[in-house]
């Protein structure tokens, strides 16, 4: 059996349904690994050989000599140019494309990281800190802000079209009511979620490797809540020592 060129190692998270956007929009054919969080595969000895920080995601393209890309970002960036697809070739929008895509690394996924982390992780395993919620959720705000700005009278973030920029910022600000994210107001934004949510690649992409709907304020989050906070309780465990 012929192997697919591109092997995605992935989860169901923000970070995680980033790459799997892109190949399932470009029609690309891939093998796909789940990483199982609670076995903690993401730190196996194999696994960190291909990305050294033990997280995900992760691919391996096999027509390129086994050549491994880690970070969300990075491979997002590795996979458009690679298939000529979602990344201007134009100097100055292929820049605008970039900036844009390394807002959501900077800025958007991790303090909307930190905001979910210190509300469904923390808390829930007695490590409440009001300061640090306030913090993240109020920065998050504002960079939701910044992204609603951006969109007013576009449709896209960059270059007049629908690029990595849009595909890798959509998963978390998307995630806003799991981050408990306020996004009243904001109209460009939610007009900007309604265009995305609307293409049919976007919600294949979200049920791989598995739906999280909670994630979209689009499911019950009680049941959930209890299996993540207890899913990382050690990591909570870990931080107080």
């Amino acid at each position: 059996m012929t192997k697919q060129d591109i092997h995605l190692y992935t989860a169901a998270t923000m970070n995680g349904y980033k790459p799997v956007l892109f190949l399932e929009e470009a029609n690309v054919p891939y093998e796909l690994t789940f990483i199982d969080f609670s076995k903690k595969e993401q730190k196996a000895p194999e696994y960190v050989k291909l990305n050294p920080n033990g997280r995900i995601p992760t691919i391996v393209d096999r027509s390129n000599d086994d050549f491994a890309v880690f970070e969300s970002g990075a491979i997002l960036w590795y996979l458009a140019e690679k298939y000529g697809k979602f990344l201007p070739e134009d100097p100055k929008e292929k820049s605008e494309t970039l900036q844009w895509l390394m807002f959501q690394m900077g800025g958007v996924g991790p303090m909307m990281g930190q905001a979910m982390y210190f509300q469904r992780i923390a808390a829930p395993n007695g490590h409440d800190e009001p300061f640090s919620i306030k913090r993240y959720v109020d920065e998050t705000r504002r960079l939701l802000e910044v992204l609603n700005t951006r969109l007013s009278g576009r449709e896209w973030l960059a270059a007049d079209q629908y690029t990595i920029a849009d595909m890798a910022t959509f998963p978390w600000a998307r995630a806003y009511p799991w981050a408990k994210i306020d996004i009243d107001e904001l109209e460009h934004l939610q007009a900007w979620f309604e265009r995305i949510d609307a293409r049919p690649a976007v919600q294949k992409a979200l049920t791989i490797p598995k739906a999280q709907p909670v994630f979209w304020g689009l499911a019950d989050e009680s049941e959930f809540l209890k299996e993540n906070a207890a899913r990382f309780a050690s990591d909570v465990k870990h931080s107080k020592n």
